[in-house]
């Protein structure tokens, strides 16, 4: 009993914060994360390895994408599926053993953004073979680009949270400044892996920089104010105005664009998926970068205030 009684605890340590995780991630893929995590840690298999075998499945997965057969693509689906259980579980796994690391972190994202590429790639090649115009491929690709601008913000925001309520502590929240300076630190001859991924880093950072302007300078104006160390008062009040609009956030997260995916998969409406990246999810988007801006707004209002007038 004490054993069972003592597991949720050792479960939870593996979440990067329970509120920033979705219904489906808490009730399914962490615990089934979790228990490949425990697998996984006794075979010795290290956290990238188990990135490296999601990607593998991830890009199976989305070859039974292009065939018009319902049975394939659910085999995909279910391909898929154990896919985001592996990338659920490579974190865990870090987390877990204490093998956290950048580069692992980088992988991850990179490995995520192949299988999504294979995905597009298949939806299109299934619309063309099935009479679609080759301009399903531009389609393919500015949907593409809005999903990585999406993504992209989304995980922005879920890092900035990580930072912000454990004042400054936790978190992969890491400015495209600080990764320049380690990016020219390396050169080509000698750490050409390590300069790659660190190119690719910065690359994805600035994107999301660019995308998240009013987090950004949040930022900046925290480290200006604070020097990095965060006042217990401006987590409280960070957590109170952030945590209402993950439940829209998640809306950008892989969970529910495989939702969508699914259903349009078993209508035989691939192409429908793209325009859903398009329209729908880009203003979801947009409204929460609006509201982000906003959040943002009113907390650097609480900071320029005189101490007394905070504490009050």
């Amino acid at each position: 009993m004490a054993a069972q009684a003592a597991q949720p605890s050792v479960l939870q340590t593996t979440y990067k914060v329970r509120e920033a995780e979705g219904i489906l991630d808490v009730y399914f893929y962490r615990r089934v994360g979790f228990q490949l995590a425990r697998l996984f840690a006794k075979t010795g298999i290290s956290p990238i390895g188990v990135t490296l075998l999601g990607g593998l499945v991830g890009i199976t997965a989305s070859h039974f994408y292009f065939y018009r057969d319902l049975r394939a693509n659910i085999v995909g689906m279910l391909l898929h599926v154990c896919a985001n259980a592996l990338d659920n579980a490579d974190g865990q796994l870090a987390r877990l053993t204490g093998r956290q690391s950048r580069e692992g972190r980088i992988i991850d994202s990179l490995v995520d953004h192949l299988i999504f590429i294979s995905i597009y790639l298949n939806l299109a090649l299934r619309a063309l073979f099935a009479g679609a115009s080759p301009a399903v491929f531009l389609l393919a690709i500015i949907a593409g680009v809005a999903h990585g601008f999406q993504g992209g913000a989304a995980d922005y925001f879920r890092n900035a949270y990580l930072y912000f309520v454990s004042g400054g502590s936790r978190g992969d929240f890491d400015s495209s400044a600080a990764i320049r300076s380690d990016y020219q630190a390396f050169t080509w001859r000698d750490k050409p892996w390590n300069k790659l991924l660190l190119a690719l880093y910065l690359n994805f950072t600035l994107q999301q920089e660019i995308a998240s302007p009013a987090l950004t300078r949040f930022r900046e104006m925290i480290v200006q104010f604070y020097h990095g160390q965060i006042p217990s008062w401006l987590s409280q009040r960070y957590r109170e105005a952030a945590q209402p609009t993950f439940k829209y956030w998640s809306g950008l997260m892989t969970n529910t664009r495989m939702l969508f995916l699914f259903v349009f998969l078993i209508v035989d409406r691939p192409t429908w998926f793209f325009w859903t990246e398009i329209t729908v999810l880009n203003l979801l988007l947009i409204y929460l970068l609006n509201r982000q801006a906003a959040m943002c707004c009113s907390l650097l209002k609480m900071i320029e205030q005189p101490p007394s007038a905070v504490a009050e």
